[in-house]
């Protein structure tokens, strides 16, 4: 289950922290630093979206999924700016509020009318409800008080945090393979089986033993395919975004981004992972489905049998 009551906690604790550091930050130059401190834009976001999925037995290709990644952003968003209203009853709005106050108030009734667009039958109740109640009270103290920071947040790849929480996954990222190989101080290597699979087949139902066994076997093969016990129907639990088979089409990457992006104050930095034999034609649509859905940026990444990968960035507007 997802702890509601902690997620709240923690997004208010850190949204704040981040509120006081802009006042001890040093900026690179004179205008960014007035921008800054007259705007106060922050981007509180979350690591680990993948794993927590896979843990839950969610594939993150699927409606639930998407369902679920969204109620989580609206949550950390809303309660984000509801913070922030609370913080600006206290010592005022942002600067530029004043001047902006009937767009920025009508910003946040837009993320607000958003949560209708969340399919309650595939989130738990608590979860959708603790998100609607966040905006309601953004809004509400939004108008009431103004906001003490016209963004509140992005979500950042998170490489380097995530690897200090011991995250498995990055950012909104899903896992890029269910092995991980490390590389040994001493000299050689090892490889290890990412530590959600075992929750995950746990969540799906499999016993201690039989768990034993589907981890040995994707350690030695590098894939849940095949693995003794897993029905495939699970499959899809844990597909990746890099490997040989089970991988998740590059447009359920998309689609990821499209249900979170409504909750965001700014873009997503995301990998879309697409095969070596995507025509152009496929890249067009891929970039006109992102424009569709409303992403502020996408990025993708065509592998390539021979020679170097391709990477391609786009802004979307």
């Amino acid at each position: 289950s997802f702890d509601t009551k902690a997620f709240r906690h923690t997004t208010e604790i850190i949204f704040t922290a981040q509120e006081i550091l802009v006042g001890y930050s040093e900026y690179p130059t004179e205008s960014i630093t007035k921008n800054a401190k007259a705007y106060r834009e922050l981007g509180i976001g979350y690591a680990n979206l993948g794993a927590m999925l896979m843990a839950k037995g969610l594939p993150y290709d699927s409606d639930e999924g998407r369902a679920e990644a969204a109620a989580i952003t609206a949550l950390l968003t809303g309660h984000s700016y509801a913070t922030s209203a609370k913080i600006a009853q206290r010592v005022g709005p942002f600067a530029g509020f004043d001047k902006d106050r009937e767009a920025m108030l009508n910003v946040l009734a837009m993320h607000r009318d958003e949560i209708s667009n969340i399919d309650a039958s595939l989130v738990e109740e608590e979860l959708l409800s603790a998100a609607a109640q966040a905006w309601d009270d953004a809004v509400e103290l939004g108008n009431k008080y103004g906001v003490r920071n016209s963004q509140a947040s992005v979500l950042a790849p998170t490489g380097t945090i995530g690897l200090m929480m011991d995250c498995d996954t990055t950012g909104i990222e899903p896992d890029l393979g269910l092995v991980k190989h490390k590389v040994l101080v001493g000299g050689g290597d090892m490889s290890i089986v990412n530590k959600t699979v075992p929750r995950a087949l746990k969540t799906l139902g499999y016993t201690a033993e039989q768990i034993d066994e589907v981890v040995a076997y994707i350690d030695e093969n590098n894939s849940i395919v095949g693995a003794p016990h897993v029905s495939p129907s699970d499959y899809a639990v844990f597909a990746c975004a890099m490997g040989e088979d089970n991988v998740i089409q590059y447009m359920g990457h998309v689609k990821m981004m499209g249900a979170v992006q409504p909750f965001l104050s700014g873009a997503i930095s995301k990998t879309v992972n697409m095969p070596a034999d995507v025509t152009i034609e496929d890249v067009e649509e891929l970039h006109m489905q992102a424009w569709k859905l409303g992403l502020k940026a996408v990025a993708i990444y065509r592998e390539k049998r021979k020679g170097r990968s391709c990477a391609i960035k786009a802004i979307c507007s």
